[in-house]
């Protein structure tokens, strides 16, 4: 018999061995074995959650084929079980019947087969055997997602595609053995959703006085997600809560599962914080400790609190990852401060206890130290754990990982990431905002770097980061399966799932725009920009503008939302009855209601500015901010009320709007949520929106086209004159505007006058009730060459205003010999990805920057270069036009953090033969973390750092973009050339000639 493959059929059996799916074994249309009907056995003497997945099994079968298994073993049965745990698989192996080679002693690893007369009385069995009994699980869940079952039946109330036949293909099939040993999820930041549902829906907390709702009951459906997603591994929710304690059967029944238990970071030997602060200060803790949380002046309690929690794994037989390491009480830093030798006595003080209280060599317990935030500092510093110990590295909380392996240890490492968070410099826990793109480039280096021990997400409620969720713990069971080239066939894959094989692709490329689309800024922040204070604080914008607005940037992404909805909502008339209420709790309501967050933003700020200026339109601008907000709230409603019959009541509370009243919501107000029960209208909007009064009488208003950040209007509301920004035919932003408006009630005839031919106007007359947007452009085969000034010249209601134009037309002969990027308005906007040459290997990630695809050296464990000669790097070519002794390159690049040994991480410029200037995109930021660039380069979602170069000449040359360090990612590079403009996304690319 040939070795076991992972997710391979055998050679000769007829299958495609290029097959790699879960449940690509199964076949609608004919094969070795019917499960119709098929009896599932399973041995009581195997693991309990063994017998109890062959139930879910069971019933996975009845859904599918609507026919219930029936209860004898039969002629053609299903035989699941553990290699030295089930008579039945054992005796099949011991009589020749089952090959077990390649499984047996392996981590996590099942086999599916079908065997020809296996015992007595049985003709032909499809068996399921596992090496351990959470193999055997997994094989189990393996069948019920080959045969159509969604991991997500039960939390999105998905329900399978009918089948008439389901059969098992010929030959001997595994999954593998998973590259990450322990993969789990952190159910956190659970209030108000999750906090307020659970209660609800699982009633009252078994224990007395302590909160309902996470129960054993509720903690079944997370362990029955996490083992059908092949996740292993739990950290419990803390926000108030209690796991050993809110239910004394929550541990118990974690072990009938199979999960294995560990406790957050700030949540040393098996006790959640909240154990501590509901008992220290009554002095009654039946488990030991009361007093200040604090080592050097209360070690005595704090050791007794942690021997229990050791003590209650050991007595209640559950599998647990124990955590070393203190944090403060409140997910802070200590309040006895960070020196080594404190931490060093604390780890050894509490690996003493693990030793005492199980009776064995500690290294015979799994045990974690996780390096969160100012943690990482002790490593930094040169504190090592113990050998044995996995250490946890982490991401900045918004998906950058801070640090990978660069030493091998006997412990290995793991990864604590966030879907999840709440802090700097914003909250965000509403909808899922991760971009599949940016998490698979750090799950992959964090695989090529060997941190394989322990993965750890936080996924906030669970509910609502489905997508990532699963993503992350099916790459982590085994990163090679996919690559970068596959990540649209995974988002397919996860679609055809949960909703059929008909829009399948359609519901794939909405995941994927979603997520590029999220990653520009998440939803939380819409409302306020982050800069930098005089003395380096994060502050919150004054102006109280939204994060964009010049070069319609605003309305640009407000329609591409817009048509993103538009899309979701085909999909979803298009989906049978069946799937709507999946569609939207999986997709339908995070489209809509982001689109519909964005239209409210796009109505409230265009009130304010409106406001300001005495536009009619204002008061409707404001009407349409507040309809907005009475659309979220309904869709929450219908979240709560109409989708599954009202299962998911209380649901949709969490707090995203009104972000940033300090005066409501105190100091804390710019990143902490909002308290409040969303239910007044419109007193949660903030900035609030203005309604104004208006004069009975007509009066002339003018805006234009980059007066929108600054509020000018015209004849009264500036000083100076409007001017538009400049024309060149080379231009690609959108066309420049002239508003024309109404100060008053009475609508008023207007005309518009160029005062030279050239300059064209779309509608250059007619009349104003409200307001009219008027397009300008300029008839190159008219305009002088060089540069050229023109007039608009705007009338009605009485008054005029003289908008000023230029044009700026290169002469033939300064365009002779353009190639690439050609200036215009004074910059050269590039996306990354459309280089002229590379030189070295280079990735393409398409989909993970703010406005397309981005740029990375590859592969990214290659060592750092210096730049220079041969040395890999990427070139583009650009036609210059406006004369200047100095050019600034400013590089936009995914906002990483220095994850390697070497000091910052760094790329460098150059142009044509100069030398490269090296960059080093974390200089001044402190350790990576917690600091004013950190927070406002990950609420940007981007890093913008700037070189400046000397040219004697304008005309073509060559910028290159050279490769110093492996992990830099770089999406765009803009040049100017003294006319760059303030914009969040940075202008529409360039024109590209020859």
């Amino acid at each position: 018999m040939p070795a076991l493959t992972s997710g391979v059929a055998w050679a000769g059996d007829g299958a495609d061995p290029r097959v790699t799916d879960p449940g690509s074994y199964i076949s609608f249309t004919g094969g070795a074995f019917s499960l119709v009907g098929a009896p599932v056995v399973v041995s009581s003497e195997d693991h309990p959650g063994v017998v109890r997945v062959a139930g879910d099994l069971r019933d996975d079968l009845e859904r599918v084929t609507g026919v219930r298994p029936g209860p004898a073993i039969g002629r053609f049965p299903v035989l699941v079980g553990t290699i030295g745990r089930s008579p039945l698989i054992d005796r099949l192996v011991a009589s020749g019947r089952l090959d077990v080679s390649g499984v047996r002693g392996r981590w996590e690893t099942s086999l599916q087969t079908v065997v020809d007369h296996p015992m007595p009385g049985v003709e032909r069995a499809f068996v399921i055997a596992g090496s351990d009994p959470r193999g055997t699980i997994f094989g189990a869940y393996d069948v019920s997602y080959g045969i159509g079952v969604s991991p997500w039946h039960w939390w999105d109330d998905v329900p399978p595609v009918h089948r008439d036949a389901v059969y098992v293909r010929p030959g001997r099939w595994t999954q593998g053995t998973p590259a990450v040993r322990y993969r789990g999820v952190f159910v956190n930041d659970e209030n108000p959703a999750l906090g307020t549902w659970a209660p609800a829906f699982f009633g009252p907390g078994k224990a007395p006085g302590y909160p309902g709702g996470f129960n054993a009951a509720f903690y079944e459906k997370v362990f029955e997600v996490l083992l059908r997603l092949k996740g292993n591994y739990l950290w419990p929710a803390v926000w108030g809560r209690a796991f050993a304690e809110d239910d004394p059967e929550n541990h118990r029944r974690a072990a009938e599962y199979g999960i294995v238990m560990g406790t957050s970071h700030e949540a040393p030997m098996m006790r959640g914080i909240e154990e501590w602060n509901r008992h220290a200060s009554t002095g009654h803790d039946p488990y030991g400790g009361t007093g200040e949380w604090s080592y050097r002046r209360n070690p005595e309690a704090i050791r007794a609190y942690w021997r229990a929690g050791v003590q209650r794994m050991v007595d209640q037989g559950f599998e647990g990852v124990v955590t070393l390491g203190m944090r403060g009480n409140g997910d802070t830093s200590l309040p006895d401060g960070d020196g080594i030798e404190l931490m060093q006595q604390i780890i050894a003080d509490q690996r003493r206890i693990i030793e005492e209280v199980t009776g064995r060599p500690a290294a015979e317990t799994p045990q974690v130290w996780t390096l969160y935030k100012e943690v990482q500092r002790y490593w930094d510093r040169g504190l090592r754990a113990p050998d044995d110990v996995t250490v946890v590295l982490t991401d900045d909380n918004w998906g950058n990982i801070r640090k990978h392996p660069a030493e091998p240890r006997p412990g290995g490492y793991g990864l604590y990431y966030h879907f999840d968070y709440v802090g700097a410099g914003r909250n965000y826990k509403w909808v899922d905002t991760a971009n599949l793109r940016n998490v698979w480039d750090q799950l992959h280096q964090a695989h090529a770097y060997g941190n394989h021990g322990l993965w750890v997400a936080n996924v906030g409620d669970l509910k609502g980061n489905e997508v990532p969720a699963e993503f992350f713990l099916t790459y982590a069971w085994n990163p090679d399966a996919w690559p970068l080239d596959r990540l649209p066939e995974w988002e397919e894959r996860y679609a055809r799932q949960n909703f059929g094989p008909a829009q399948a692709p359609a519901i794939a490329a909405v995941l994927s725009a979603y997520g590029r689309l999220q990653a520009r800024r998440k939803p939380e922040l819409l409302n306020r920009r982050i800069t930098l204070s005089d003395a380096g604080q994060v502050v919150y914008d004054d102006r109280q503008t939204p994060y964009y607005f010049a070069h319609r940037e605003l309305e640009r992404a407000t329609d591409d939302w817009r048509r993103l909805g538009r899309q979701a909502d085909r999909i979803a008339r298009r989906l049978p009855a069946a799937l709507q209420d999946a569609w939207f709790e999986l997709v339908g309501y995070e489209v809509t209601a982001t689109a519909n967050l964005y239209g409210l933003r796009e109505a409230e700020f265009t009130n304010l500015l409106y406001a300001r200026q005495g536009r009619a339109a204002a008061n409707a601008r404001a009407a349409e901010a507040e309809q907005a907000l009475a659309r979220d709230l309904a869709l929450a409603d219908r979240f709560g009320t109409s989708v599954a019959n009202g299962k998911w009541k209380g649901f949709q509370t969490q707090p995203h709007i009104d972000y940033g009243d300090v005066d409501r919501y105190g100091p804390n107000a710019g990143w902490q949520q909002p308290e409040k029960d969303n239910t007044a209208l419109p007193d949660v909007l903030f900035p609030a929106v203005r309604r104004i009064d208006l004069p009975e009488a007509a009066e002339l208003g003018v805006s234009v086209d980059g007066a929108e950040d600054t509020g000018e209007w015209w004849p009264g509301g500036s000083s100076r004159q409007p001017v538009l920004p400049g024309f060149s035919p080379h231009q690609t932003r959108p066309q420049q505007y002239v508003e024309v408006f109404n100060r008053g009630r009475t609508s008023f005839e207007y005309e518009v006058s160029p005062s030279v031919p050239w300059l064209l106007v779309d509608h250059p007359r007619g009349r104003v009730d409200q307001q009219v947007r008027l397009e300008v452009r300029v008839d190159w085969t008219r305009a002088p060459a060089g540069r050229a000034e023109g007039t608009l010249t705007v009338t009605g209601a009485g008054d005029c205003v003289t908008v000023r134009c230029v044009a700026d037309r290169p002469s033939p002969r300064s365009l002779r010999g353009s190639r690439g990027f050609v200036e215009a308005g004074g910059y050269v906007a590039i996306d990354a990805d459309h280089y002229d040459r590379a030189v070295g290997e280079w990735r393409r990630i398409d989909g993970i920057g703010r406005t397309g695809a981005g740029m990375t050296p590859w592969p990214v464990t290659s060592p750092r270069r210096t730049p220079g000669g041969s040395s890999p790097h990427l070139e583009y070519e650009v036609t210059l036009l406006t004369p200047a002794d100095e050019v600034t390159v400013w590089a936009y690049l995914s906002p990483r953090n220095p994850a390697l040994p070497a000091d910052g991480l760094r790329y460098a410029v150059s142009f044509d033969d100069a030398p490269p200037q090296s960059v080093d995109i974390t200089e001044g930021a402190d350790d990576g973390l917690l600091n004013t660039t950190w927070a406002r380069n990950t609420s940007d979602n981007i890093n913008r750092t700037a070189t400046r170069h000397r040219l004697t000449s304008p005309g073509v040359h060559r910028l290159k973009l050279w490769m110093v360090d492996p992990t830099v990612v770089v999406q765009r590079l803009l040049i100017d050339v003294g006319g760059l403009p303030e914009l969040y996304l940075g202008p529409v690319e360039s024109r590209r000639v020859g």
